[in-house]
């Protein structure tokens, strides 16, 4: 088998292609699969097969829906997210609440965790028990994260920590939550295990630290999406938080005034740029990245294999969309 990126997300792309859904009341599942073949990274559950195959050194396919229910999770916080966020486009289609309307995109999101839910027990066996309490574990912990999220927006006093830690929650342990499915699934040890968890938890603040560098300093072009939207929505971000540390006045002052988009975007990427905000952002993200590399030195895996989490890391703060 080719340890490879594309190995991986076709197994998904395929299974999910695959998927069968309830013929009563299908204007419950409408939304579902219009969601998944949205596309996105797969991220997810692509280190979940990842994880599987380094470990047990055996095909992927048999850690498939447990790669399918982390998927399915995350494209459930999604939908929801995007009612709570009032946002209009993901992935460069209407999202469903706009298409669909608000009740539909809540009740087709439940329908999702519970789909989640019945995938990751599939073909689990006797490791039902572990994969659950990882799986509902991290389902609280990211709920937690949008929590604290939505709590920032009113805030002005949050820190540099509380940030740190929120992404964590929002962002990270899913993708901790992945690999160790992964390694469950696999049968590996507690500390290959740990040290999986570890590395998608690190990944995912490289990856998080590295969106909020891109949303700023990115190509609108490569990116996918208009740049500063962080800004003008006044979002909490590692670079909002350091500019309010740095400018407690200024950046205020430039955000409570009345101006076009694209002006208050530039008089506040020049404070980034004052405080060379962008480039430590970047210093961050890459110390997680390799933070997450270290983690793989703890597990025993073929050369091939640790070349792809390594590059998964190194992505990960160094990606351009």
């Amino acid at each position: 088998m080719d340890f490879t990126l594309n190995t991986f997300s076709s197994l998904v792309e395929v299974a999910l292609a695959g998927l069968s859904y309830p013929t009563v009341a299908p204007g419950l599942f409408a939304p579902v699969r219009y969601t998944l073949e949205s596309g996105g990274k797969r991220l997810r559950p692509v280190l979940v097969l990842a994880s599987y195959s380094a470990l047990s050194k055996a095909e992927p396919s048999t850690a498939i829906n447990q790669a399918l229910a982390i998927e399915m999770f995350h494209n459930f916080t999604l939908l929801h997210d995007d009612v709570m966020d009032r946002a209009d486009i993901r992935r460069g289609r209407p999202t469903v609440h706009r298409k669909w309307g608000e009740n539909v995109a809540i009740l087709s999101g439940d329908a999702m965790l519970t789909m989640a839910s019945q995938l990751l027990a599939k073909g689990a066996g006797d490791r039902l028990a572990e994969l659950s309490e990882c799986f509902n574990k991290t389902a609280m912990e990211v709920y937690e994260g949008q929590q604290l999220d939505m709590e920032f927006e009113d805030r002005d006093d949050v820190s540099i920590k509380e940030y740190l830690f929120m992404i964590g929650l929002k962002t990270s342990v899913l993708l901790g939550c992945a690999c160790r499915l992964g390694a469950i699934m696999a049968g590996a040890d507690s500390a290959a295990s740990d040290a999986m968890y570890n590395y998608g938890f690190a990944l995912g603040m490289a990856f998080q630290l590295r969106d909020d560098w891109l949303d700023t300093f990115g190509d609108p072009a490569i990116f996918g999406k208009e740049i500063g939207g962080d800004i003008v929505n006044h979002k909490k971000t590692w670079l909002l938080i350091s500019a309010l540390e740095a400018e407690p006045e200024e950046l205020p002052a430039i955000l409570a005034e009345d101006l076009e988009p694209q002006e208050t975007i530039e008089q506040v990427k020049t404070l980034y740029v004052r405080h060379s905000l962008g480039d430590r952002c970047q210093e961050l993200a890459l110390r997680y990245s390799a933070e997450a590399k270290g983690y793989l030195d703890k597990v025993d895996m073929d050369v091939e294999a640790r070349a792809f989490f390594a590059y998964l890391a190194d992505q990960a703060s160094a990606r351009k969309h």
